[in-house]
C-alpha cells in the first residue's frame, strides 16, 4: 500500500511489512495494558524500519477500519497527530477546561455572596489547580525546549483570551484583562521551559526514567516481541494443484463415484507429497495446497503427481472422465504464528502467488516461478524454454512431452 503524508513525500510499504508493523504494535499494546504512546510508536518505527509518521498513519487506518466505540476512535484520531501537535492539542484542552472551571468558580462566588456571606464552594478551583498541574506536566515532558516554551505560552494565551471572552459574555469583571494576553503567554512559556529543565535535571531523583532510557527499554521490548514473531519465519515452497473441469465432471457423474474418486485423488496426492518430504497444507474442494521446505522436493513431487495420474485414472477413477491437473509452484518467506507448524500459515502472499501460477498453467502442466527455479539444479533453463509472467513474477512453463503447448493461452487463466 502507499501511505502519503504530502504530495512530494510517498513511501511504499509491502503487505508483509504492514502486517509485521501492526502485529508488533498490537503485541506491544497488549503487553502494555492497551496503551500505545508516542514513545512506543517511535520504538515500533525503529524496530520495523518503517518511518515514524507512516507508523502513526498505519495505526490510524487500523483504528478507522475497526468498528469501535467513540472514545477509541477519538483516541485513534489523536494518535495520528504528530507529537508536537498532540502536545499543543492537549495543552489547549486543559487551558479551555481551566477557563470553564475558573469562570464557574466566579459564578459560584457571585451566587454565594447573595446566599452564604461571601463563601465559595471551591470545588471548581480545586479541579482547576489539577488542570494547571497537568498542563505543567505536559510542558515538562515536551521533546525539546522549544516545544516546552510553546506549550506553556499556548496555555497562558488560551487561558487569558478565554477568561476575557467569558468576562465580556457574562458581564463579570475578571482578574485577567485582554491586554495581559501576550505577557501572560510569555510568562507561562517561561514556566513551561523551567518545568522541563527541572524535570530533566532531577528525573532520576524523582524516580522517573529519562526519555532516551525509556525509549531504549521500549525498543528492547519490541525487539524481543519481534524475535518471537520471527521464530516462525522460514523459506517455504508452496505447490498449488487444481483438477481441470471438476465442476462439470461432478455434475455429470454419479455422486458416489465422485466421492470415491476424489477421495482417492487426495490420498494419491498426500502419499506422493509426504514421500518427498512435504505435507498437505490445505484443501478446498478439489484444490490442494502443499508445502515443502525444499524447492527441489516440491518440483520432483509435482512431476511425480503428473506422471502418476495415468495409474490413478486407470484403476481408481470411477467417474469415467480422466482427471487432469494444473500445478503452480512458488517459493517465499512466511512467518508461522505457531513456530514449526506450516499449517498455521493461512494468509501468506506466497500461497496466493502459487495459486495464481496454477491458474495460468496449461492443462497437464506446471508453472514454476523464478523464485523457486533459483533453488533447482540448472535453474529455470533446466525446466523448459517456455516463459511467462504471472502476478508480476517471471516463471517457466513445464509441459510433459505428451501434452501439446499450443493449448496454453498466456493472456488469461484457463477455465476451471
Amino acid at each position: 500500500m502507499d501511505l502519503t503524508l504530502a504530495p512530494e513525500k510517498q513511501y511504499s510499504i509491502s503487505d508483509e511489512e504492514l502486517g509485521l508493523l501492526l502485529e508488533v504494535a498490537e503485541r506491544y499494546r497488549e503487553s502494555n495494558g492497551g496503551h500505545l504512546d508516542d514513545l512506543a510508536i517511535q520504538a515500533v518505527a525503529e524496530a520495523t524500519g518503517v518511518p515514524h509518521d507512516y507508523v502513526r498513519i498505519a495505526l490510524k487506518v487500523r483504528f478507522d477500519r475497526e468498528h469501535r466505540g467513540l472514545l477509541t476512535r477519538l483516541r485513534g484520531q489523536i494518535l495520528s497527530l504528530t507529537p508536537d501537535a498532540r502536545l499543543y492539542f492537549s495543552t489547549a484542552l486543559l487551558a479551555m477546561l481551566s477557563v470553564v472551571l475558573n469562570g464557574s468558580d466566579w459564578m459560584m462566588v457571585r451566587v454565594t455572596r447573595l446566599v452564604r456571606n461571601n463563601s465559595s464552594y471551591g470545588v471548581f478551583a480545586m479541579i482547576e489547580v489539577i488542570a494547571v498541574c497537568l498542563a505543567l506536566y505536559n510542558c515538562s515532558r515536551a521533546r525539546d525546549s522549544k516545544s516546552a516554551f510553546c506549550s506553556g505560552a499556548l496555555f497562558g494565551g488560551v487561558f487569558s483570551f478565554g477568561l476575557a471572552v467569558f468576562g465580556l459574555a457574562s458581564g463579570i469583571r475578571m482578574q485577567v484583562m485582554p491586554l495581559m494576553l501576550i505577557p501572560t503567554a510569555i510568562g507561562t512559556g517561561a514556566i513551561g521551559l523551567l518545568a522541563r529543565y527541572l524535570l530533566t535535571k532531577y528525573s532520576g531523583h524523582l524516580g522517573l526514567k529519562d526519555s532516551a532510557e525509556e525509549r531504549q527499554v521500549l525498543l528492547q521490548q519490541l525487539v524481543n516481541l519481534q524475535s518471537k514473531l520471527r521464530e516462525g519465519e522460514q523459506t517455504v515452497t508452496f505447490v498449488s494443484l487444481d483438477v481441470v473441469g471438476s465442476t462439470k465432471m461432478k455434475v455429470e457423474a454419479d455422486p458416489l463415484a465422485v466421492e470415491f474418486t476424489f477421495n482417492e485423488y487426495h490420498r494419491f496426492v498426500e502419499t506422493i507429497v509426504e514421500k518427498h518430504g512435504g505435507r498437505v497444507h490445505s484443501t478446498a474442494g478439489d484444490g490442494v495446497t502443499c508445502a515443502f521446505k525444499d524447492a527441489t522436493n516440491a518440483w520432483t513431487a509435482s512431476r511425480h503427481i503428473l506422471g502418476g495420474l495415468f495409474e490413478l485414472n486407470a484403476f481408481r477413477n470411477k467417474i469415467g472422465t480422466p482427471l487432469e491437473l494444473r500445478i503452480g509452484i512458488h517459493t517465499g518467506e512466511v512467518v508461522a504464528p505457531t513456530a514449526g507448524d506450516i499449517r498455521s500459515v493461512n494468509f501468506a502472499h506466497v500461497i496466493d502467488i502459487a495459486a495464481h501460477m496454477q491458474k495460468y498453467a496449461p492443462v497437464g502442466g506446471i508453472v514454476v516461478s523464478d523464485d523457486t527455479a533459483v533453488f533447482l539444479p540448472g535453474g529455470s533453463a533446466a525446466i523448459s524454454s517456455e516463459r511467462t509472467t504471472v502476478s508480476g513474477k517471471a516463471a517457466t512453463v513445464y509441459v510433459p512431452k505428451q501434452i501439446s503447448l499450443p493449448s496454453f493461452v498466456h493472456a488469461k487463466p484457463a477455465d476451471a
